[in-house]
């Protein structure tokens, strides 16, 4: 998956701020307020609002998120502005990350935020086998790859440009956003879709969602653990198999067009942290260094955020907090764990 950063962005505590005691009071590693980078997509609001809890009340240290966008996070988290990105989706984000780490001004920690994240374009199965329950009837039984949809095109009229089929892809900011038009290009469907970018992930969200509702075509990108292909049946199509060397030239490249494109890998979206604040924070760096938690703990969560109208993850941080302390508590020392479950 996967962001623009203003400057204003970075001074103001705007989104998802997160009150604590005076840092020194509680014995917190840092003096100052530690600013998380805020990225606009459920799963981070996530694990952002159950690292914030677990240092807060295990250490008494202030956070803050601070909304961005994924390269001017980076870019952030580089020049110290920003200190922890719970999300780091490297295989959207490898040159940028790679050059920020060769500075030597970032760094991992080693904690895994989700393991077996899938990207991928994706159709409603009806689409593909019907749906007697609900009267619909399969509009494209042999629609299975990337590659058949172009001799579909038409049923995913966009209602602007009628002729051309509507993807739907990420907004633009994101870093999918450029993945996937290279994607269209390569496969030559930006000759038969048009490539529509909702404002928000939430727009993108609410389409497919009101397309499934009513039983209509629809064709997007879409990544998970989400709580929209929890909720959904939607079927992945079947690209050309992953290669390293063809995504390399892929993600380099300015234009998809005359280019190979391959499927996105599945992969471990990873956790990043300023370097000079990694060395300062200690035993947060160390209970970042442990944090792990696979996709299907991250895709109930999703669904309580959704829910629950849980927009800043808060509630969903507590729930998997106190329902989960066989894994968190050994992401921390026992003092600590002990003062966040009373803090429950």
């Amino acid at each position: 998956m996967l962001k623009k950063l203003s400057a204003a962005a970075l001074v103001v505590a705007a989104g998802f701020a997160f009150s604590a005691p005076p840092a020194a009071a509680a014995g917190c590693p840092v003096k100052d307020t530690i600013k998380f980078s805020g990225l606009d997509w459920a799963s981070n609001h996530f694990h952002v609002s159950v690292a914030s809890y677990m240092v807060e009340k295990g250490w008494g240290c202030k956070t803050e998120s601070i909304p961005t966008t994924t390269a001017p996070s980076l870019n952030a988290l580089a020049k110290g502005d920003l200190h922890i990105s719970m999300e780091i989706w490297y295989a959207n984000n490898r040159e940028i990350w790679d050059k920020m780490k060769a500075t030597g001004k970032v760094m991992e920690p080693g904690g895994v935020s989700i393991t077996g994240a899938v990207q991928g374009f994706y159709i409603p199965r009806y689409m593909i086998e019907g749906d007697k329950k609900r009267g619909i009837k399969a509009a494209a039984p042999d629609l299975k790859s990337v590659a058949d949809l172009a001799k579909h095109a038409k049923l995913f009229e966009d209602p602007e440009e009628p002729a051309k089929g509507r993807f739907y892809n990420c907004k633009i900011g994101w870093n999918c956003e450029r993945v996937n038009t290279k994607k269209l290009q390569a496969y030559g469907l930006d000759k038969t879709f048009t490539n529509f970018r909702p404002g928000t992930g939430e727009a993108l969200a609410a389409a497919i969602a009101s397309a499934y509702k009513r039983g209509k075509p629809v064709v997007a990108y879409y990544w998970g653990p989400t709580w929209v292909l929890g909720k959904y049946d939607m079927v992945m199509l079947k690209e050309p198999e992953y290669n390293e060397e063809i995504w390399k030239k892929l993600d380099k490249a300015k234009s998809g067009k005359g280019m190979k494109a391959t499927a996105y890998p599945t992969i471990k979206v990873i956790i990043g942290m300023n370097k000079k604040f990694a060395e300062a924070a200690g035993p947060i760096t160390t209970m970042l260094s442990k944090y792990h938690l696979d996709g299907d703990s991250v895709a109930k969560a999703l669904v309580f955020m959704k829910e629950n109208k849980d927009k800043t993850g808060a509630k969903a941080a507590a729930d998997f907090l106190r329902k989960n302390q066989t894994i968190w508590t050994k992401w921390v020392p026992a003092d600590i764990a002990a003062k966040i479950k009373a803090s429950l």
